[in-house]
C-alpha cells in the first residue's frame, strides 16, 4: 500500500485511540451476596399438630449466596430460632389431660441451592425482582426444656421415655439432628447494591424428639428409680398417672419447624472494569505495520 494510505491509517488511529472502551467482568465477589433476615419460628409436632404460627418466637438468619447465573445460586445459611408448645393451650381433652410442654432454642446451619423463577441480578434495572425457591441440607442443634416450679430443666438427659434404661431399650436421642430446609420467597432490588427479601421455609427433621415427646409412657415408678424423680415428674404430668405402654406421642410422624422473615441482601463486590485501550493499540499498530 502506498505512503498516503499509511498516513491516513495513522491519523485514524490517533483519533480512535484516545477513546476508551471498557467491559465489565464478573468475579467471585461481584456474583456473591450477604443477607440478614429477622422474623419468626414455630414448630409442628405432638404438642402442636396443625397450628401453623402458634407460639411463634423471634428468629434471625444470615444468608450467603453465590450466583452461578441469573437463575441459580449456591445458598449457605445460619439461623437461630426458638420453638415452644403447651398442651395447656390445646382445644382437646387428651392434650389438656396430658399437660406436657417444652421450649427449645435451635441453631441451624445449611447448604443448598436457590432457584429464581425469573432472571434476576442485584442492581439490574431489567431483572430487578423475582419469586424464588430454595432447598438445602443441614444440621440443627435442639435442646428441649420444660419448666417445673419456676425452673427450666433440660429434658434430653432425663430420659423421660426410659431412654438409657431397659424400660425402653432406646439410647438417648441426639441433640444434633439432620434437617432438610426448603421454602420460597420474593426479592426485589433496592438500588444498585441491595435488595429486600421475603421468605418462608419449613424444616423437615428426622427426629420425633424436638419436643421430647415420641412414643409411649414407661412405668413411672421404675423410671424414677432409674433416672431420678425429676425424670418421672416430667415424663407424666397428667392429673393421674398413665398406664405403662399407653400413648404419650405419635411415633409414626416426625417433628417439623418453620422459619420466616424479612431481610436485606447486599452485593459483596462490583464487576471489574477492563479497558481495551492497550489491546486495541497493539492490534492497530501491528495492522498498520503490515500495510
Amino acid at each position: 500500500m502506498n505512503q498516503v494510505a499509511r498516513i491516513f491509517t495513522l491519523l485514524l488511529l490517533l483519533v480512535v485511540f484516545p477513546l476508551k472502551h471498557y467491559a465489565q467482568h464478573d468475579h467471585f465477589w461481584s456474583k456473591s451476596e450477604l443477607g440478614f433476615t429477622v422474623g419468626g419460628s414455630y414448630y409442628i409436632g405432638d404438642l402442636n399438630r396443625f397450628g401453623h404460627f402458634n407460639n411463634t418466637n423471634l428468629s434471625g438468619a444470615i444468608i450467603f449466596r453465590h450466583n452461578y447465573n441469573s437463575r441459580v445460586a449456591l445458598r449457605v445459611s445460619l439461623m437461630y430460632g426458638k420453638v415452644e408448645a403447651y398442651d395447656s393451650l390445646a382445644n382437646n381433652d387428651y392434650q389438656l389431660n396430658r399437660n406436657l410442654s417444652f421450649e427449645s432454642t435451635i441453631f441451624e446451619g445449611a447448604l443448598g441451592f436457590e432457584f429464581n423463577y425469573f432472571n434476576y441480578k442485584i442492581g439490574n434495572k431489567k431483572y430487578y425482582a423475582t419469586p424464588f425457591m430454595f432447598a438445602q441440607l443441614g444440621m440443627a442443634r435442639i435442646n428441649p426444656k420444660a419448666e417445673l416450679n419456676g425452673e427450666l430443666h433440660e429434658l434430653q438427659p432425663l430420659g423421660t421415655e426410659g431412654q438409657g434404661t431397659e424400660l425402653s431399650g432406646n439410647d438417648y436421642y441426639n441433640r444434633m439432628q439432620l434437617i432438610v430446609p426448603m421454602g420460597f420467597g420474593f426479592k426485589i432490588n433496592l438500588g444498585k447494591k441491595a435488595a429486600v427479601t421475603l421468605e418462608y421455609g419449613i424444616r423437615k427433621t428426622f427426629t420425633d424428639y424436638l419436643d421430647d415427646v415420641g412414643d409411649i409412657y414407661v412405668d413411672n415408678i421404675a423410671l424414677g428409680a432409674r433416672n431420678g424423680d425429676l425424670a418421672a415428674a416430667f415424663a407424666d404430668r397428667s392429673t393421674t398417672l398413665n398406664p405403662t405402654g399407653s400413648k404419650r406421642g405419635n411415633p409414626n410422624t416426625k417433628d417439623w419447624y418453620s422459619n420466616f422473615g424479612i431481610g436485606l441482601t447486599f452485593k459483596l463486590g462490583s464487576p471489574r472494569t477492563c479497558s481495551f485501550r492497550t489491546e486495541q493499540r497493539n492490534r492497530h499498530i501491528i495492522w498498520w505495520k503490515n500495510l
